[in-house]
């Protein structure tokens, strides 16, 4: 990052010193009057868990198990809005009324409870709302805009809108601060005031477009309005970019300009900071990276825009790692390290390394799950502390439990039944854990899915799991475990639609070919019925492995099951790969023409057809249980298979019954994941969680 010569004030941080401090990110932090425990805060972040568009009881346990993990700062509401026109367009807390100050006012004394500040963000959305959300009224910017991610037309602000948004911010301020908050965030990065900041939004001429001091006027006037309503002794800070990118509507010497603009007027405590767009699919992608970006992919833009400010700088972007967190707080890049999807995936890493457990903490793997569907690919917990809380209880007596198959769902469970103090025998007919994770984990730009195995095989072992691989187990091998209760997480083999296409046997599945190392050659026609990530990411996988691809679907686009923060980077890679795309159409039929196959498609809605001629047709259609173990025992299990889905749902303990005593030949069985009906990673965790606890 190029920046012009400066000198930076006399109070900016310098790094901290390893004399008498074991942990960089164990040290306080004091800003303005109030001193924060620790180095790791929780950025704002919209986890789609309101009611009501408040932030109720479900929000705000998902934020204080944060607290009680010993977290230093939590900010919440991520994108709060404080104007009845700006319409929530993901879920977002609405803060226009004083219905809202109850509710904040149980999240301050939640967190203040187990020792760490709290704090919410507050917004308009301006041009990145839409006309049909909230009320359905009308949203304005600066200018007459369309934002490319929401698609929603804005008219031009009138002075009467601005004048009436500030009162809402600094009436939005005095309700945090009424409830007991310890302070407020604006978020300025292209959403109303960073409208104002930017060119390529801000068309005006009169006082609020031109120059920077005018672009600035705006949000200053609603921090002023903030202060003015907050006091002195309440934290206020800025979210801000210090730069775009390519493309960009300002240029970096200008975000410097607007940084310092804020700094000299004293109405703000700290920078929170990032850097990249929003405003666009594939900008945002990059702004909230995945597992396909490395590592803290925007730390070496903020850190060099912190020499040139004086008050603290806070960051977040894809910091989830522990070496690289410490990395950036003791060589002084940040003051505070965000860490916030690291702790949807697990939320004690604090009290984890002050207890010296850091190789227990649950990874973020960078799935963007919990941006799409308010919860953790691998922590079932998330967005459901009430009935399936985050410490595993002690069962009332230790059974034997046998779990089959140790794909994400049978570690799981062992995991989770060994916590609750059973003895339990896993037995996987592979060489190695990992079920289907280990070839997702093959393909392009996703080996860190890997890390959901990972951790549950060490804390299998550390729990004194009995693991027997190259173990296939039938039901006289079961038996013989003398189990009180029988798991049954076998998975399912893929299903290469014999009985619905005709020629299919003709075609390999998915897992035929990322089982057989080497490069492709010649033409690759891939029929992606379920259009997930795996099957996106195995066309770029084939293409770059020298295939000439087609990804026949019927879905409208490819990847249509694919979350929104991942798919614009995957579909990059995709045409970059030189893969392509037929969307809309079926395969119906495969035959063999010479030394060719010839597969025939049809478009789902006009019914035409047409011959691709291809050396290879690939089909990915999920998974066919693998349950004849299950059916096998089900007869002289005690329940027969059967559970009670509505207790188990609520968290109830016992919900299969009582266990037949040790010296009794019956036993409990339960079969989860895959070897149920094809799903995903978290529903194989999530049925392991709900029924390993109620054991």
């Amino acid at each position: 990052m190029n920046q012009p010569p400066s000198h930076a004030p006399d109070r900016a941080a310098t790094p901290l010193s390893q004399e008498g401090a074991k942990d960089p990110l164990l040290q306080p932090l004091t800003v303005r009057h109030l001193t924060l425990k620790n180095r790791i805060f929780d950025t704002s972040h919209a986890i789609r868990l309101t009611e009501d568009s408040l932030p109720k009881e479900r929000y705000r346990l998902y934020h204080e198990e944060k607290a009680k993990g010993g977290i230093g700062l939590t900010m919440f509401g991520g994108s709060s809005n404080v104007s009845p026109d700006s319409g929530s367009v993901f879920g977002a807390v609405t803060l226009d009324r004083d219905e809202a100050i109850p509710h904040l006012r149980d999240f301050a004394e939640a967190m203040h409870r187990h020792g760490s500040a709290v704090m919410v963000q507050l917004t308009h959305l301006g041009g990145r709302s839409h006309w049909r959300a909230g009320d359905w009224l009308p949203t304005l910017a600066p200018s007459r805009f369309r934002e490319p991610a929401h698609r929603g037309f804005a008219k031009a602000a009138e002075h009467h809108d601005l004048d009436r948004i500030v009162k809402e911010f600094g009436d939005a301020a005095w309700r945090c601060r009424e409830a007991g908050l310890d302070g407020a965030e604006l978020h300025v990065h292209h959403h109303l005031v960073g409208q104002f900041w930017s060119p390529l939004m801000n068309h005006r001429t009169d006082e609020y477009g031109g120059s920077i001091e005018n672009r600035a006027r705006f949000g200053l006037r609603v921090l002023e309005e903030m202060r003015k309503r907050a006091g002195d002794d309440f934290l206020i800070s800025i979210r801000m970019a210090v730069g775009e990118g390519l493309d960009a509507g300002m240029s970096d010497a200008d975000y410097l300009e607007m940084a310092r603009l804020h700094e000299r007027s004293g109405l703000i405590d700290f920078f929170n900071l990032t850097y990249g767009r929003i405003d666009t699919p594939i900008g945002l992608s990059s702004y909230m990276p995945g597992m396909a970006m490395g590592l803290a992919p925007q730390l070496q833009f903020v850190a060099a825009f912190k020499n040139f400010v004086g008050l603290p700088v806070f960051h977040a972007a894809r910091i989830n790692d522990l070496a690289t967190a410490r990395y950036a707080i003791s060589e002084g890049l940040i003051d505070m390290v965000g860490m916030t999807r690291a702790h949807i995936a697990d939320p004690h890493i604090v009290k984890k390394i002050s207890e010296g457990r850091e190789e227990q903490i649950r990874p973020c793997v960078g799935a963007t799950y919990c941006s799409w569907h308010a919860t953790c690919i691998h922590n079932a917990s998330i967005g459901r502390e009430k009935t399936l809380p985050h410490l595993v209880p002690k069962a009332p007596k230790a059974r034997r439990v046998t779990v089959v198959g140790a794909g994400p769902a049978g570690l799981e469970a062992a995991r989770v039944c060994a916590e609750r103090g059973h003895d339990v025998t896993l037995l996987e007919a592979a060489p190695k854990a990992g079920g289907q994770v280990l070839l997702a984990a093959e393909l392009h730009k996703r080996r860190d899915l890997i890390g959901i195995i990972d951790w549950r095989v060490s804390e299998a072992e550390r729990l004194g799991v009995t693991t027997r691989y190259n173990c296939f187990a039938d039901e006289s091998m079961i038996r013989e475990t003398n189990a009180d209760v029988v798991i049954i997480a076998t998975g399912g083999l893929p299903d290469q639609m014999e009985s619905e296409i005709p020629g299919a046997e003709m075609a390999e599945t998915l897992w035929d070919v990322l089982g057989t190392p080497g490069p492709i050659e010649g033409d690759v026609l891939f029929f992606d019925v379920t259009g997930t990530a795996s099957g996106l990411n195995a066309a770029t996988t084939m293409a770059e492995s020298g295939g000439t691809v087609l990804t026949v679907t019927p879905d409208s686009m490819v990847g249509m099951e694919t979350s929104g923060i991942e798919r614009p980077l995957m579909m990059r890679d995709y045409y970059a790969s030189g893969a392509q795309a037929l969307t809309d159409h079926k395969l119906i039929g495969i035959e063999r023409r010479d030394n060719q196959l010839v597969a025939t498609v049809e478009n789902i809605f006009s019914g035409a057809r047409s011959e691709r001629s291809t050396n290879r047709v690939v089909i990915e259609n999920g998974t066919i249980p693998v349950d004849e173990v299950y059916h096998a025992l089900a007869p002289g299990a005690d329940n027969g298979g059967a559970f009670d889905m509505r207790a188990m749902v609520e968290g109830a303990e016992g919900t299969g019954g009582p266990v037949v005593p040790p010296d009794n030949d019956s036993y409990l069985l339960y079969r989860i994941g895959d070897a149920v009906a094809s799903r995903d990673i978290h529903v194989a965790i999530l049925e392991a969680t709900r029924l390993a606890r109620t054991v």
